[in-house]
């Protein structure tokens, strides 16, 4: 079984996922219009041109999403994208490319449990966390 994050736009789909491709070094493998879908027919003339779906792969992991039809889409509420990292460079340089544009609710920062941690909600509304753990003891 795999278990993929799949995210839903309200039109700014194609803008997100080659804003993430950037920030996350990830490779846009799919994506398809609703005018280059069977669906086209049934799909109003100004969102012809947006994501009926699209997939970016992330050093193996995939991130999936779409843009929600007209009047459809909800604001993401009560769940985060998690990053678990094991380099805190690395961890530094995707929280700081994601966060360009967005609200930090955390700063990446040690804590208790991690060389860094921090939360924040890109510019396209997706809650995102950047974790590096420490090492065991």
């Amino acid at each position: 079984m795999q278990l993929h994050t799949y995210l839903n736009f309200n039109g700014d789909c194609e803008a997100a996922f080659n804003f993430y491709a950037r920030c996350l070094g990830g490779k846009i493998e799919f994506k398809m219009t609703h005018k280059e879908s069977p669906m086209a027919q049934q799909t109003p003339p100004d969102w012809q041109d947006k994501i009926m779906h699209m997939r970016i792969n992330i050093d193996g992991q995939v991130l999936m999403g779409s843009d929600s039809p007209p009047g459809c889409h909800e604001k993401p509420a009560g769940f985060q994208v998690s990053i678990n990292l094991t380099d805190a460079a690395q961890a530094e340089r995707i929280f700081t490319a994601l966060q360009e544009g967005g609200t930090v609710r955390m700063p990446l920062q040690e804590t208790f449990w991690a060389l860094r941690f921090g939360m924040l909600t890109d510019r396209y509304g997706t809650p995102w966390m950047v974790n590096c753990e420490a090492a065991p003891q």
